[in-house]
């Protein structure tokens, strides 16, 4: 079987399972584990490298009212890679090339490869994925290996947590305009042993007002911009327009040295394996144990 995976969770998934070695086509953001570098990158981001978050909202907002794609598709280099099968999604058209438009150039390839759309919104839908792929790809074996290991992670972190105060924990997904987390994040905040703070569990991320987060006051604060690395989450506090840096500074999380920068686009924002990772590192945070996770997480000063 020849797989195209048009989404970076979907990588991860497919080599973790042992089928990676099928994988012959990804997008330029599957940058993990490391062979999956090594696979031709069908995808393009259309967005300007120099916006900040700001104005990657507003030029993300306009091109979804437009209807236009976020993602560029090498319909020619997908046609040579012949693939059996196209892995995408439907969940966020800002987060991956859209499904509509892998549809269509799939509709345009010989030998009519099925296209599978993947759509997760917690933590035990991401086992279920796995389980899915494993019997897509005959990787069975591997899919139940994995999925036990990451089961025996949830428990001992479970146990880890089960005697701690609950902790109200605030993650935002992006800082201007501020969104709290969706989808799986908020039930990772409470595997952690934390209780999340203006989440939208199964939903998209919302934007929320600054008034709102002060009102919150949440005891800790976990900054994860959706595609931001750890450096650049840490750069956008600091950049933060004047009003939202002085919500932001007043925040008693920050007063008391229990905000922090973390990796949102390798540990928050994908739903695969390392979603598990990301569970042990909000304990971290919560714990304030920041040496243990020292390059996915950052204590963050006042700006």
């Amino acid at each position: 079987m020849r797989i195209v995976s048009l989404l970076p969770s979907a990588t991860e998934i497919l080599f973790a399972i042992g089928a990676g070695d099928r994988v012959v086509g990804v997008t330029h953001e599957c940058d993990y584990p490391d062979e999956a570098k090594t696979r031709p990158a069908l995808t393009s981001s259309l967005l300007p490298h120099e916006l900040d978050a700001a104005g990657i909202d507003r030029h993300v907002r306009a091109r979804v009212h437009e209807g236009s794609s976020l993602y560029g598709l090498d319909d020619a280099k997908l046609a040579a890679l012949e693939p059996d099968l196209i892995v995408t999604q439907e969940l966020c058209a800002v987060c991956a090339v859209s499904y509509e438009i892998v549809d269509r150039a799939a509709k345009r390839l010989r030998g009519d490869p099925r296209v599978v759309s993947l759509e997760p919104s917690s933590l035990e839908d991401v086992f279920s994925t796995i389980a899915f792929l494993g019997e897509l790809v005959d990787a069975r074996d591997g899919a139940t290996r994995l999925v036990a290991s990451l089961h025996a992670r949830v428990d001992a972190l479970r146990e880890r947590t089960a005697g701690r105060k609950r902790e109200r924990v605030l993650v935002l997904e992006w800082t201007e305009p501020p969104m709290s987390a969706g989808h799986w994040t908020p039930g990772l905040v409470e595997l952690a042993g934390g209780d999340p703070v203006l989440g939208n569990p199964g939903a998209n991320s919302r934007v929320i007002g600054w008034d709102e987060i002060v009102a919150s006051d949440p005891d800790v604060v976990i900054v994860a911009p959706c595609g931001f690395g750890l450096a650049r989450a840490q750069h956008e506090i600091a950049a933060l327009p004047p009003d939202a840096a002085r919500a932001f500074a007043s925040l008693r999380a920050v007063r008391n040295g229990r905000a922090y920068a973390m990796d949102g686009n390798a540990f928050v924002n994908r739903p695969g394996p390392r979603l598990v990772d990301t569970a042990e590192i909000f304990a971290a945070a919560i714990a304030g144990d920041v040496v243990q996770h020292g390059d996915a997480l950052a204590a963050l000063a006042i700006p």
